[in-house]
C-alpha cells in the first residue's frame, strides 16, 4: 500500500528554512530520522521509506509553491496513489507556532499551494497537516513574514515539533485519518 506525503515549500537557498518552507522541513526531518536521502526527479525531490508494510513516497515539489498541484498530480498518477492516501504538509498563519492540525479536507484558506493543488486535482477533499507558523507581523507584512526565518524562540522547540509531525504522518499511514485526528488534534 502506497502513500504520497508532500511537503510544500519553495526551492532555492533563499527560501531554505523559511516559515513558508515548513513542509520541506517536516519531510526532511522524517527522511533524516530514517537515514534516507532525496533523489532529484520529475517535478520534485523524492525518497521512499517503508513502515510496517506501507510504502511512503516523500515528495518536495520543485515546481515552486504556486504550482504544487502539478507535482502532486504527476506523482499520484506515476505511483497510482489514490487521493485518500495523499497527505499535504503546509504552513498555516492562522495557527500559533508549532500547533499541528490534521484535516481530511477543507478550503485553501488563501494558501496558494493548496489552491493550486485543489484546482489541479479538481477537489479540496485531500488530507493536509497544517503546521502553525503564527502571524506576528504588521499589516501588509505577510509576504515578508512567511518568507522570513523562524525566531530563536521558535527554533527552541522546532526539533520536537518536527518529530511530532513525523509521528502524525506515520500514524496517518498506519491507522487512517480519523484515528490520527482524534489522537493528535486534541494535544
Amino acid at each position: 500500500m502506497k502513500f504520497l506525503i508532500v511537503g510544500l515549500g519553495n526551492i532555492g537557498p533563499e527560501y531554505h528554512e523559511t516559515r513558508h518552507n515548513i513542509g520541506f522541513m517536516v519531510i526532511d526531518a522524517l527522511a533524516k530520522n530514517s537515514n534516507k536521502s532525496f533523489n532529484d526527479g520529475r517535478y520534485g525531490f523524492t525518497t521512499t521509506l517503508s513502515i510496517k508494510g506501507k510504502q511512503l513516497i516523500l515528495l518536495k515539489p520543485s515546481t515552486f509553491m504556486n504550482l504544487s498541484g502539478n507535482a502532486v498530480r504527476y506523482w499520484m498518477q506515476k505511483e497510482k496513489i489514490p487521493l485518500e492516501h495523499v497527505l499535504i504538509i503546509v504552513d498555516d498563519l492562522a495557527l500559533p507556532f508549532g500547533t499541528l492540525r490534521l484535516k481530511g479536507k477543507g478550503s485553501d484558506a488563501g494558501h496558494n499551494g493548496l489552491k493550486h493543488i485543489a484546482t489541479t486535482l479538481g477537489t479540496e477533499n485531500y488530507a493536509r497537516l497544517r503546521f502553525g507558523i503564527g502571524n506576528d507581523f504588521p499589516r501588509g507584512g505577510q509576504i515578508e513574514y512567511v518568507l522570513g526565518q523562524f525566531t530563536e524562540e521558535d527554533r527552541k522547540t522546532m526539533d520536537e515539533r518536527l518529530k511530532t509531525a513525523g509521528e502524525i504522518i506515520k500514524n496517518f499511514c498506519l491507522a487512517g485519518i480519523d484515528i490520527t485526528m482524534n489522537l493528535f488534534n486534541k494535544k
